[in-house]
């Protein structure tokens, strides 16, 4: 039996996947429609590598089944199209250094509140660990990418 197909928009472009329907959103995004920006870390829901929008509100997407995703909204790091504030305050303020964790926290980063107090930052970006930068240059960067919204 074939599975039904799901059909949502991702980065402002409607498709449809056929994958069964346990398959993780993950690898429909980087297996059937190649972006490769989302991050596998964990693959537990742990890291936050693979974090993405679903309707504005960050998910990581090592944990939703593409059965779930039918009629979503989903934005990746390519939807950004280099163009978002963030990704060039992370760049010049130091808030990436490996780069496996970048694109989850650029994405859970996005979803926060104009101006975050230090505190907003440290709840939405809860769920994204970085090994590398001790989340003083993310912190600078989120601020700075977030004074003019």
């Amino acid at each position: 039996m074939t599975p039904a197909a799901i059909r949502l928009t991702v980065n402002g472009r409607r498709v449809t996947s056929s994958a069964p329907p346990l398959t993780r959103l993950l690898d429909v995004l980087r297996g059937e429609w190649n972006l490769t920006g989302t991050k596998e870390g964990c693959g537990e829901g742990e890291c936050g590598a693979c974090t993405v929008l679903v309707d504005g509100a960050p998910v990581n997407s090592c944990l939703v089944p593409i059965a779930q995703m039918a009629g979503v909204r989903v934005t990746t790091i390519e939807g950004l199209k280099g163009k978002h504030p963030l990704q060039g305050a992370f760049v010049e303020l130091g808030g990436a250094q490996c780069g496996i964790c970048t694109p989850g926290m650029i994405m859970a980063a996005v979803a926060l509140k104009s101006r975050p107090s230090t505190a907003d930052m440290q709840a939405g970006l809860a769920g994204n660990l970085c090994r590398c930068t001790g989340y003083a240059g993310i912190y600078r960067a989120i601020r700075r990418a977030t004074r003019s919204r």
